[in-house]
């Protein structure tokens, strides 16, 4: 399956300076089920598009070892209060 975090950040985040640290976090998941990690930036600038789109390729049984993971709680430690929305996605 593949798990899809699609993610507006606050004005005031600098996404082009934080880009490399988030994928530092997801790309060190040492999970068997979780086979690849994208990441997709927006190219249009309007208010009602989002940011970034973190597309994770995994073993549909691993998604409560990937959300236990200490990456994910990192992730969401370090960046929640950054977002202003966000949305899940999965699909096969």
């Amino acid at each position: 399956m593949t798990h899809c975090i699609l993610v507006k950040f606050i004005s005031s985040f600098n996404l082009n300076n934080e880009l490399e640290n988030i994928k530092s976090i997801f790309n060190s998941i040492d999970i068997k089920g979780v086979h690849e990690i994208r990441y997709k930036l927006n190219c249009i600038k309007l208010d009602n598009r989002y940011d970034l789109l973190i597309e994770i390729d995994m073993n549909k049984d691993y998604l409560s070892l990937y959300n236990e993971c200490s990456q994910h709680k990192e992730w969401k430690d370090r960046y929640t209060k950054y977002i202003d929305k966000k949305a899940i996605f999965d699909y096969e």
